[in-house]
């Protein structure tokens, strides 16, 4: 020992451990501390990861790194940590309280297989708040909230992380010699590693239950749960296999880059709506669109919406294009409004009606409008798009729109279709936008 670089990870400094006289809690730490000395680890490279209950007292008494939060959360903590810096060690104290709320991060640590080491302080109830019973009170325990018996079955912490997945675990009584040992073990795994130790809280469980260390020997055969250690194979751990699979990623394509190639004749902010149906192209029109503007020098902002089914409902998109930067992003009063369906004129009907006089609506002619202050251009669309392409509803408006608007050149339109679009659409498109500026010349 006196050769160690490390005699002890703890600290005095806060004064002693801050736990009732007999609890377990501080037998446990004490061999946590003992099993850090063993590994000899450089203190700023191990987290320990706590939560709320009493065992969440103790990240303060260790000279490591600590992160203390909410019940039930450490694990999902200390996931975040062991994923953003794969070379620290980082240790889980939770208690059997933090088990039952935090099931769900239990579960999902082990079934990844994330490299921690979870150590549960299990003294079967919620011993900060009280002496509530726990997912692990036994079966006939008492507690505050079970004063006649607990009816429920004890959740088996052990059992549980190993059917999710866990590829080691460990079971073990607070007062067993080689515990620090045990620790130890856990977490040189290269993995997700479990010790669920039984402790006593004199507090508030043994008062209520006559109970005693020899009774909690006893408790494991009346259980039924196993000790000892119950878990120990070999998985790839998460951490390194999702690092492994990202620099498999082919390197993404070059982000685009649109430099201004045409004028604009823009003198402020200009806001557009277009409400089609899903599968109508309605985002990717407004899109191109958009990348048109900005191949003549304005700024272009889009929002889009539709609802989470596929191929049926609306489609909704919303565009600015500004000569200056857009700080407003929200069109409270559209300039030019596009309806080329009833999915889109069914999801806009009230916003229509809404529509100032100044703004310009252009409609399919098979559409039923509300009645509106704006100014309404009808346009044959369903036939038009029959003639060029089912799908090119939306460009067919777009352009007949752009060509009355005179926002930018059409040529821009249809570069921004030939540049950004596939050969076998654009080929589409293009007709589109020839057909749209036929429609209103």
């Amino acid at each position: 020992m006196s050769n160690m670089a490390y005699q002890t990870y703890m600290t005095d400094e806060l004064g002693p451990l801050p736990f009732c006289p007999g609890c377990g809690h501080e037998r446990l730490l004490r061999e946590l501390d003992k099993a850090l000395v063993e590994l000899q680890l450089d203190p700023t490279n191990v987290v320990i990861v706590s939560d709320i209950g009493c065992i969440g007292l103790a990240d303060r008494y260790f000279t490591t790194n600590a992160f203390h939060g909410l019940h039930g959360r450490s694990l999902t903590y200390a996931t975040g940590l062991k994923l953003g810096r794969p070379e620290l060690t980082v240790i889980v104290l939770i208690g059997d309280g933090g088990c039952g709320i935090g099931g769900a991060h239990l579960l999902n640590a082990a079934r990844r297989n994330v490299d921690l080491t979870l150590v549960v302080a299990n003294n079967f109830n919620y011993g900060m708040t009280g002496g509530q019973h726990s997912v692990t009170t036994p079966s006939g325990g008492r507690t505050l909230t079970t004063p006649l018996g607990n009816i429920e079955g004890a959740m088996d912490i052990c059992a549980t992380a190993i059917g999710a997945g866990a590829t080691w675990a460990f079971r073990g009584i607070g007062y067993d010699d080689g515990l620090a040992q045990r620790i130890v073990d856990g977490i040189r795994h290269p993995g997700f590693a479990l010790l669920d130790i039984w402790e006593l809280c004199t507090a508030y469980y043994l008062p209520r239950n006559d109970f005693n260390k020899k009774e909690l020997y006893n408790l494991i055969e009346s259980t039924g749960q196993e000790v000892g250690l119950l878990a120990d194979k070999e998985r790839p751990e998460f951490g390194a296999a999702y690092r492994q699979r990202a620099a498999e990623i082919p390197k993404g394509k070059p982000p685009i880059v649109i430099e201004p190639a045409f004028a604009h004749s823009l003198e402020r902010q200009k806001g557009i709506v277009m409400a089609g149906g899903a599968g109508q192209k309605v985002k990717s029109a407004v899109t191109v669109l958009a990348r048109a503007g900005m191949l003549s020098g304005l700024q272009a902002t889009q929002k889009d919406d539709y609802p989470i089914t596929i191929m049926t409902g609306h489609s909704l998109s919303e565009i600015n294009l500004s000569p200056d930067p857009i700080e407003y992003t929200a069109i409270d009063s559209p300039d030019y409004f596009l309806v080329i369906s009833e999915e889109g004129l069914k999801k806009t009907r009230s916003w229509i009606k809404r529509l100032a006089p100044s703004c310009r609506l252009y409609a399919d002619d098979g559409l039923e409008l509300p009645d509106t202050e704006a100014r309404v251009t009808r346009l044959p669309l369903a036939p038009a798009a029959k003639e060029v392409g089912r799908l090119s509803n939306g460009v067919i408006a777009l352009a007949a729109m752009l060509q009355e608007a005179a926002m930018f050149p059409m040529d821009a339109f249809e570069q921004a279709i030939s540049r950004y679009q596939k050969p076998e659409i654009a080929e589409t498109n293009l007709k589109a936008v020839k057909k749209g500026v036929e429609l209103v010349s």
